[in-house]
């Protein structure tokens, strides 16, 4: 069983950056592939960005390709996003997912494990 808990999350302006953790408890994160969505009420999660066990290869949705970097310390058992030039429309709770499956996913039913999430707003 993993233990995954977000944090990083914050009211900020448009133009603004925010950098989100997602720790990891239970077992060594590196035997799995991470990925970040979004959720908004009434809305399905959405996939933001995924990554594999060693860092090495990394998948954006379209609309935070380049904005958004993921990446992971196997050492700290931590995987971040780093979020910059946000948007409104990057308001949403944000949530790390993980699964032990091999590939870069964005569908959520791949993810066996999920965080409780971190919420973004972003607004003037």
């Amino acid at each position: 069983q993993v233990q995954l808990v977000e944090s990083g999350g914050g009211l900020v302006q448009p133009g603004a950056s925010l950098r989100l953790s997602c720790a990891a408890s239970g077992r060594t994160l590196s035997n799995y592939y991470m990925g970040w969505f979004r959720r908004n009420p009434g809305k399905e999660r959405e996939f933001v960005a995924a990554i594999n066990r060693n860092g090495g290869s990394i998948s954006y949705a379209d609309s935070v390709k380049g904005r958004f970097t993921i990446s992971r310390d196997n050492a700290k058992n931590t995987v971040d996003l780093q979020m910059n030039s946000l948007k409104p429309e990057d308001t949403a709770v944000y949530l790390c997912a993980a699964t032990s499956n091999y590939g870069l996913f964005s569908r959520t039913y791949n993810y066996q494990y999920w965080g409780q999430g971190t919420q973004v707003t972003v607004s003037s």
